[in-house]
């Protein structure tokens, strides 16, 4: 938002005798009264949502105070008329000391009303410093349910040294990710929304969207990760009989259902009556983690002294369940009686000696050992390897004997320790990784750090360094006490039915229970209380049309409907009823979001924007693509396909947000990016110019623009697009007469018009346009300077001059010639097209053909054109036939057999014929056409004629060429014309040569052949015409043309001849291209040169005349 400042006039003329002046200058003026207050309003208008960029964290908002904020004008007069967009320093820095971020949302009833009903933060001052901050909260969300209730299990199963290395991978990517995260949260405030706000701002709005919302569902399975694990800890260690469904192979995982669902309630509306409770319980939930831990480094060196009484069973090398019998043997002997214990209960059918019993238990011996023998035991080299096993195996120490027996049968019903999941590397990876999750709790809170770039640097990396100790620490530990059965035993069922690792705890196992479950429950009521803030952050930056109302909630901020959603997501988490199943899935997510984390640091350092500032100094590019590396990697090894599921999902999130066209820009490194691979391709682009092989149409569009500042002929866009099909460069361009100061707006509005219109017609390009003090000099300017580097243009596409000869003035006219001649110095392609208002639009779908009139070869352009048309959807079912021009010593079948050859080389596909135009006198009706054309121009030239005299004179002219030979006077000025009978004889013989002619073309039946003139060819016609007498017509002439300018007369003779033969053959085709030619050299011709080129294409629907720019655009080779 702009800032208002109040200002103290200076005085001056008009103002001397004001009651400023009266007063001394004394009392402040508000700059609303020096300028207009309509002008005042509109700017800050604009400058507060004109752009769409996030300014709702900027320190430069404005309040009411401001109004009051005076200056001294006498002293700051010379910039008072800019006060309104460039405030005093002063009052900046004032603004920046009391500026506060508030954090993500996690105080309740931050926002008060005042009086008028507005919202007004309250400003307060941030206390808390790294260890309250940052270190704590990142400890407490590291620390949680996997540390408790899983990593004995993966010591056990991955043995100590694949244990070491799943952690150290893990640890050593949170650690690159937070040095990454560290250099990003210290360049700059990171206000709501975490690290969304850091990858959105970084990576531009496509990837923080699609990121984003990643990053939310994380947070949602999450919750739902610990809730599993509370339900765990509650139906497992501390209230067994509370279970709902006893038995059956599914009543463990319907009991965490029904349980989960009332919990996840429950939490909900804890979280919805008020955060506050959380926070102050969060405290506690962090002193039970940090006394689990205590207690569990307390048992591992009382080991050392006195190993726990807890022991396990085995029955041959498997180990057995404990929960039913106390005494590890088969008998026992009571006052010299030999009496059956309840293992043999277990396993046999009775009592008696003579009982049938499972073989297994009959040929193997019962072993109990010490579950934890204790560090000294020399157990860790049992447990340095891993044991990895399939779904519904024995859990087994190998070292013990045991007797195979071939009937397993009845396996399955026995007490054993049995693997409820098959077990691999890659999965442990998987399962594991969530307990390393929770760094960016520190940067969540950089609102409400006394020093944010100083406090989460230290805290987030000190809490990882501390968090990968302990995970590290506790692998060896376990490995180096507890037997190695034991920690296969994922619920403790050989130990009495403890968590393994409460059983190593000291005292009692139950501090290990209590604690565990506790700091669940605060974990999970952590990401019900932050993941629908950050769904909220993501639905208030509308980058996301369907989440806009997430963005709402309670009256003080309380994100009501993103906690519906965020509850509806966790519960799919929990119906999955396995924590095993649903921590890849967490995984799988946390690992992109610190994929762009690492990305984003890589690509702002490697761009060297000047904005990348960062207070943190310990960071480097290749650690971030190590780290972004080392997220890949994990991404894959947890589970391809949960990763492959991560990536569509990002990547339609992306694809959707691209498609909606993000309107955001926060100079993210994507931006930075494009630019830097542009530059780098037009530096290399501009080293040498491009092969024949790479050559397209890049075009410049000429349009022109009515009184509205509309296109006149949007169908000219239209045409572009089914040319180009989005490739290569497009810029579509306009000219407005004036001066930019005094045309600024037209030409800002011109532009934006443009720039719809290729919306409407799908044009990929740029649009511009420029003002000049007439329509020429624009023109000019833009075909030598429009393009950057090697990026230009090469050839022009503009609309044919339809209304040149009803215009007021010859401006139309010599500005086409003049842009023609420019093209041709330029060597520029110029493609003109005539009725192009009756070209097809981008819906409409034609049949027919594209004809192609080669008279002259100027790089094979003619025949690119057509084969880029067949490739749109608009042309495709159009064939494509090629004409040339044979005379009289030519071979016309070798013309068509050398045409068919080099098509086929060139791999189009296309009719050809060869029209064969002998030489002919010249008619009657071509000089007296000429002699109208020269009379015409030669009188436009002597007189200045009205517009409604110009209209009169040329509907006179082209009654005359029509046949009607009349005479006419114009004031003082005459044309002599011919008779009525001597023009109605001229005109009889003229018609009858005329079909003569035609007569003769159409006899002659030609094949379909194209090709050109040779350069032999040409010399030879030149030549001739040299030394040639000028052809006379046999009948009955005037002395008059006989002063004709013989030049032209061959001229028009050409066009008529041409003309009439391409309307013959190709008026009912679909498009018909024609060689141009181009303006004679001496600019005293240019009027007639307009004449040639009407008088070329009448009688044509759609044409398309081309003008090649001097260079091979098209080859027969590879």
């Amino acid at each position: 938002m702009p800032t208002n400042f109040t200002v103290v006039p200076v005085e001056d003329e008009e103002m001397g005798s004001g009651t400023a002046g009266a007063t001394g200058g004394s009392k402040p003026v508000i700059l609303g009264k020096l300028f207009q207050v309509e002008e005042d309003e509109g700017s800050l208008q604009r400058l507060s949502s004109g752009d769409g960029i996030q300014r709702a964290s900027s320190p430069f908002n404005s309040s009411e105070e401001d109004r009051e904020q005076y200056y001294d004008g006498k002293n700051m007069a010379l910039f008072e008329e800019e006060m309104d967009s460039a405030p005093m320093v002063s009052s900046l820095l004032k603004k920046l000391a009391n500026y506060t971020n508030l954090t993500q949302g996690v105080r309740e009833h931050e926002e008060a009303e005042d009086e008028d009903g507005a919202r007004k933060v309250h400003v307060t001052v941030p206390q808390m410093g790294t260890l309250i901050g940052v270190y704590l909260p990142c400890m407490q969300n590291i620390l949680g349910v996997i540390l408790f209730l899983r990593l004995t299990w993966i010591v056990g199963t991955a043995g100590i040294l694949g244990s070491f290395a799943i952690v150290s991978m893990c640890c050593i990517c949170t650690l690159l990710t937070a040095i990454s995260m560290s250099a990003i949260a210290t360049n700059g405030v990171v206000p709501a929304g975490g690290a969304y706000y850091l990858i959105s701002r970084s990576l531009g709005p496509e990837f923080g969207g699609a990121v984003g919302l990643c990053f939310y569902l994380g947070n949602t399975f999450a919750g739902s990760l610990y809730i599993l694990g509370t339900i765990e800890i509650l139906l497992t260690y501390i209230i067994p009989t509370a279970m709902v469904f006893k038995d059956g192979d599914g009543a463990m995982s319907n009991n965490m259902r029904i349980y989960g669902t009332c919990c996840l309630v429950l939490m909900a509306l804890v979280v919805f009556v008020g955060v506050k409770y959380v926070n102050k319980l969060s405290l506690v939930f962090l002193a039970c983690v940090l006394l689990s831990i205590m207690a569990t480094y307390a048992g591992a060196i009382k080991t050392i002294i006195e190993p726990p009484e807890f022991s396990v069973c085995l029955l041959g090398n498997r180990s057995l369940r404990n929960d039913n019998f106390d005494i590890c043997a088969k008998a026992q002997v009571v006052k010299n009686n030999t009496l059956r214990t309840e293992i043999w209960n277990i396993f046999c059918d009775s009592k008696s000696s003579n009982a049938t019993c499972d073989e297994y238990f009959l040929l193997n011996n019962l072993t109990e050992m010490l579950a934890i023998p204790g560090m000294l035991s020399g157990v860790i080299r049992d447990n340095l390897w891993g044991d990895y096993g399939g779904a519904g195996t024995f859990v087994e120490k190998k070292s013990l004997p045991s007797i195979p027996v071939q009937d397993v049968s009845t396996d399955n019903y026995t007490p054993y320790v049995i693997n409820d999941i098959a077990t691999y590397f890659t999965l442990l990876v998987g399962i594991y990784f969530p307990s390393v999750t929770g760094m960016m709790a520190g940067s969540n809170r950089s609102g409400d750090l006394r020093d944010a770039q100083r406090s989460i640097p230290i805290g987030t990396i000190l809490a990882i360094l501390t968090t990968s100790f302990l995970y590290i620490s506790f692998v060896v530990l376990f490995g180096a006490c507890i037997e190695g059965v034991v920690l296969r035993d994922k619920f403790g069922y050989s130990v009495q039915v403890n968590p393994v690792i409460g059983i190593l705890a000291w005292p009692s196992p139950w501090v290990i229970v209590i604690g565990s479950f506790f700091s669940c429950c605060g974990a999970a009521l952590q990401c019900l209380t932050g993941a629908p803030r950050l769904l909220q952050a993501i639905a208030r930056d509308v980058i996301l049309p369907f989440l806009q109302i997430f963005g709402h909630g309670k009256a003080n901020g309380e994100p009501t409907w993103a906690l519906l959603l965020t509850v509806g997501i966790c519960e799919i988490g929990i119906l999955i009823a396995s924590l095993d199943a649903v921590a890849p899935i967490l995984s799988m997510f946390y690992l992109m979001c610190y994929l762009f984390v690492n990305l984003a640091c890589a690509i702002q350092t490697l761009l060297r924007t000047p904005n990348w500032r960062p207070r943190f100094k310990f960071y480097h590019w290749t650690l971030s693509f190590l780290g972004m590396s080392l997220c890949l990697s994990l991404m894959f090894i947890c589970s391809w396909y949960y990763a492959l599921v991560a990536v569509v999902i990002a990547s339609c999130i992306y694809k959707y947000i691209e498609y909606k066209g993000a309107v955001k820009e926060w100079g993210d490194g994507i931006r930075g990016l494009s630019l830097n691979a542009a530059r780098y391709a037009l530096v290399r682009l501009e080293e040498a110019p491009p092969h024949t092989k790479n050559w397209r149409p890049q075009l410049l569009v000429m349009c022109k623009l009515d009184s509205d500042l509309m296109v006149k002929h949007p169908r000219l866009l239209s045409f572009t697009t089914q040319l180009k099909a989005g490739e290569g460069l497009t810029i579509v361009c306009s000219v407005l007469e004036g001066t930019y100061m005094t045309r600024g707006n037209d030409v800002k509005t011109a532009e934006q018009n443009l720039k719809l219109t290729m919306a409407a017609d799908r044009t990929k390009g740029f649009s511009h346009v420029v003002a000049s003090s007439n329509l020429r000099d624009g023109f000019s300017l833009l075909i030598q300077s429009a393009g950057l580097g090697g990026m230009k243009h090469n050839a022009i596409l503009m609309a044919w001059p339809a209304a040149w000869k009803q215009a007021r003035d010859s401006s139309a006219r010599k500005n086409f010639i003049e842009t023609v001649r420019e093209a041709t110095a330029a060597n520029q392609a110029l493609l003109v097209a005539k009725n192009i208002d009756q070209f097809p639009g981008n819906q409409e779908r034609l049949e027919g053909t594209i004809d192609v009139w080669w008279i002259v070869h100027d790089g094979g352009l003619l025949m690119l054109l057509p084969f880029l048309l067949s490739q749109h959807k608009v042309w495709k079912k159009c064939k494509m036939r090629i004409f040339t021009v044979a005379q009289m010593d030519d071979n016309s079948i070798q013309m068509k057999k050398d045409l068919q050859m080099f098509l086929y080389h060139l791999r189009l596909d296309a009719e050809v014929e060869v029209v064969e135009m002998h030489d002919s006198d010249i008619s009657a009706f071509t000089y007296e056409k000429t002699m109208m054309m020269e009379q015409r121009s030669q009188m436009l030239k002597q007189m200045q004629l009205s517009r409604t005299e110009r209209k009169r004179e040329i509907q006179s002219i082209t009654d005359i060429s029509r046949g009607s030979i009349k005479r006419k006077k114009l004031g003082a000025f005459s044309i002599s014309c011919i008779p009525e009978e001597e023009a109605q004889l001229i005109h009889d013989r003229n018609t009858a040569s005329h079909s003569t002619t035609n007569d003769r073309a159409a006899g002659a039946a030609p094949e379909r052949v194209h090709m050109t003139w040779t350069k032999d060819k040409l010399v030879q016609e030149r030549n001739r015409q040299r030394e040639g007498v000028p052809v006379k017509d046999l009948f009955n002439m005037k002395p008059e043309w006989e002063t004709l300018n013989q030049s032209n007369v061959r001229r028009m003779h050409t066009a008529l001849r041409l003309n009439g033969v391409v309307v013959e053959k190709s008026q009912n085709s679909q498009l018909v291209l024609l060689n141009m030619p181009g303006p004679p050299k001496n600019k005293k011709g240019d009027e007639n040169y307009m004449e040639f080129l009407e008088v070329l294409i009448e009688g044509l629907n759609r044409v398309l005349l081309v003008r090649g720019g001097g260079r091979e655009v098209i080859t027969i080779y590879s």
